[in-house]
């Protein structure tokens, strides 16, 4: 049995790239870059005005100021305001030449037919002056950035409608057991609903990987055959239940027989100790304990650092410190431990009603899971802990 440090290292020490492909931007939410984006203009690429308003110049904002012309967005100014003139100008619109201050409609008064007089007491200038936010070349987005909705608005605004991207992981999952039954089937007594598989399917469908279902595999050598194919056309394989020490727990032994080389079989976690990792000759393999909690949380802490590293990524899922909110007290201790939490407005973190490795419903209200090192039995309220999001 080893450290989870240890075996997080061991995972990450195994990651290999997936390759690259191009791909229309709209499509790229949640994939990672493989390139660095540019600006191909400056930004803004003209003065404009932020506000609805009069431009004018700022040493005549003490005067009657005559209204020369209206300037819309979209339209280019046709007149230059001199000495004592303005032109009405709406938001987005090119500020014209000699024009150094925009004053707001709220802070003007009407003096008569096309004359107006800046009423307002501020020098804000209310213009984004050309190349403000950005330079023509300069780098928008860096490679390795998981793309975000309002990133996709950043490639749209400089052009670049197809964008070189990691290829999605490709993962087969395969749960194991003779007591399994898929969601749609009433279980038989000693059955139970495999509920697993669907759930990694979710988590590797949010981490941006390219899961594909192999179905429940039986507990004799029935499920090597599955194994074996699914190992030849995935760079992942998940497996969950049959990894424990029980008399049908054969998922070692097939994998073994696959050619797999293991890597490690026990992790000094709670939940998730009989965790099992190896790497093939065609990718990398997990056993995953078959206790739901046990399989979520394991995915979260091992298996989806990997994929964003295999996917290209430059930062990795990671621990953020935050204060437990309340006290926290566990009876068994030897190893290290995750416990579900959620955190409050204020940003600290409460325990929620768990009871172990099979309450799966603990993890629907939960914003994560906080780590305990082994020898630990308490958390008190105020102390310093390392959390982990379900959303990053």
């Amino acid at each position: 049995m080893i450290p989870f440090d240890e075996a997080l290292g061991i995972v990450m020490d195994s990651a290999f790239l997936t390759g690259c492909e191009t791909i229309p931007f709209a499509d790229a939410v949640g994939r990672f870059l493989a390139e660095d984006i540019f600006s191909d203009t400056d930004m803004p690429p003209f003065n404009r005005s932020a506000v609805d308003g009069f431009a004018c110049r700022k040493q005549d904002l003490k005067n009657e100021l005559e209204i020369i012309e209206v300037i819309p967005a979209g339209k280019d100014p046709s007149k230059k305001p001199g000495k004592n003139e303005c032109s009405r100008i709406m938001t987005g619109a090119i500020v014209p030449e000699g024009c150094d201050f925009v004053f707001m409609i709220e802070d003007s008064e009407e003096t008569g037919s096309n004359r107006v007089r800046y009423t307002g007491k501020g020098m804000k200038t209310n213009i984004s002056l050309m190349g403000e936010d950005l330079k023509k070349g300069d780098v928008v987005l860096r490679k390795g950035k998981r793309i975000t909705p309002a990133d996709i608005a950043v490639i749209a605004s400089v052009g670049h409608v197809n964008v070189n991207v990691g290829k999605k992981p490709s993962v087969g999952v395969i749960s194991t057991g003779d007591e399994l039954v898929e969601p749609e089937n009433k279980p038989l007594i000693s059955q139970i609903r495999n509920s697993n598989s669907y759930q990694l399917l979710a988590q590797l469908n949010s981490a941006g990987a390219a899961a594909r279902y192999y179905g429940i595999a039986p507990d004799d050598e029935r499920a090597a055959v599955i194994i074996k194919k699914a190992l030849a056309e995935n760079n992942i394989l998940l497996l969950t239940g049959g990894v424990s020490m029980g008399d049908f727990d054969l998922v070692p032994d097939f994998l073994k027989d696959a050619g797999v080389k293991l890597m490690f079989d026990r992790v000094n976690v709670q939940p998730g100790k009989p965790t099992t990792f190896g790497v093939h000759k065609t990718g990398l393999v997990f056993g995953l304990p078959g206790n739901p909690v046990s399989s979520f949380v394991q995915f979260e802490t091992l298996v989806k650092p990997l994929i964003y590293k295999m996917s290209g990524a430059n930062e990795l899922p990671s621990m953020k410190k935050v204060t437990m909110g309340a006290d926290y007290e566990r009876k068994s201790f030897s190893r290290m431990g995750w416990i579900p939490v959620r955190i409050s407005e204020s940003g600290e973190a409460f325990p929620v009603d768990y009871h172990g490795s099979a309450h799966i419903s603990a993890l629907s209200y939960s914003d994560g899971i906080i780590s305990i090192l082994p020898g630990i039995n308490k958390l008190c309220k105020g102390d310093e802990v390392s959390f982990k999001s379900f959303k990053d």
